[in-house]
């Protein structure tokens, strides 16, 4: 038995489907937020100890105040932040549920889900806001032993790899500190890297650390390389002197991630030849008619915390397409 008709429903409740919620419920809409994991669930996996890039005015939404005593906010400030604006703005969210279809109809949408409980529900919407992230999709290498339970392509904390042989994939923020976090306990860490030096985007506050470590030999990098098997005891790396076997107990595959596509492309959603959703910038309405996006989902660039900053007004753009949709309607 399907459900009563939503005005709009939001797919995800990160900062910024939580952000867009909140931008149409001060506008008169009633949004539905259906989340498959719990609130902000993205930041909830970062590393356990990160402090973010940006400052935290830049992270706030719905014009409530980030307070914090540092200067950049921690991943646990920012979870309470987040979680107390979602528990006091009265937005209705749906926490560990799923939704597994979403289909155009002759007016509107289609959505069907699966709650934590097992229990199945279809909804009828007028729109459909897409703030699903990437995290749950990390690029992978396509090389053999990928598969191994010793590779992993989140990095949560640096205890459990205290003494190992651990072989970091990537040369971004998220690999130069969690090189930083391994090597303070202990771990023996080699950082394998396609570019020919240091990423500009590292953290300018944090890359003369990781050249320290490097000069005084605590951290291995490897430049111009990369990883091209996988297997239980070593990895192998092609560098611009040959190959390389190194010995290993753990690789941290820290690549990036991408929009899930399947569920884009089911939707009739289409990508563009870089791999990434159409959508429109001024309305962020995607090629399908009242579907949008919101988030990092609409990023065509790394997908990182900074994107906060600027997919947090998202929903101002989609509030303002829709009350214009609708006063064309009345007019």
């Amino acid at each position: 038995m399907k459900e009563k008709q939503e005005q709009v429903i939001i797919i995800g409740a990160g900062p910024c489907g939580l952000a867009a919620a909140l931008e149409l419920h001060s506008h008169g809409f009633d949004p539905l937020l259906i989340e498959k994991r719990n609130v902000v669930h993205s930041i909830s996996q970062y590393p356990i100890y990160m402090q973010f890039f940006s400052t935290p005015e830049l992270l706030e939404i719905a014009g409530v105040p980030f307070t914090t005593a540092h200067d950049k906010p921690s991943r646990l400030e920012a979870l309470n932040y987040y979680r107390n604006v979602a528990l006091r703005s009265g937005v209705r969210i749906h926490a560990y549920e799923t939704v597994t279809s979403l289909t155009k109809e002759a007016e509107g949408f289609t959505l069907t889900s699966i709650r934590k409980n097992g229990e199945a529900h279809t909804y009828c919407t007028r729109h459909v806001v897409i703030a699903t992230g990437y995290f749950d999709h990390p690029n992978l290498l396509g090389i053999p032993g990928e598969d191994h339970d010793k590779v992993s392509h989140f990095f949560r904390e640096a205890h459990p790899y205290t003494g190992m042989q651990v072989t970091i994939i990537g040369g971004s923020n998220s690999a130069v500190d969690a090189a930083l976090e391994l090597e303070r306990v202990g771990a023996k860490v080699t950082v394998v890297y396609r570019g020919e030096d240091y990423s500009p985007s590292i953290k300018p506050w944090v890359l003369p650390i990781m050249k320290a470590m490097v000069a005084k030999g605590r951290i291995a990098f490897r430049f111009q390389s990369r990883v091209i098997e996988i297997t239980p005891a070593e990895v192998v790396i092609e560098t611009s002197g040959g190959t390389e076997r190194l010995p290993n107990d753990f690789v941290l595959a820290l690549t990036g991630f991408h929009p899930d596509r399947e569920f884009l492309g089911s939707a009739g959603v289409t990508m563009e030849a870089e791999g990434y959703p159409t959508f429109n910038e001024e309305t962020m309405e995607t090629n399908v008619p009242g579907i949008y996006l919101a988030g990092v989902v609409a990023s065509r660039h790394e997908a990182n915390e900074i994107f906060i900053e600027t997919g947090r007004f998202h929903g101002h753009k989609i509030t303002r397409h829709l009350l214009e949709q609708a006063a064309k309607q009345e007019g």
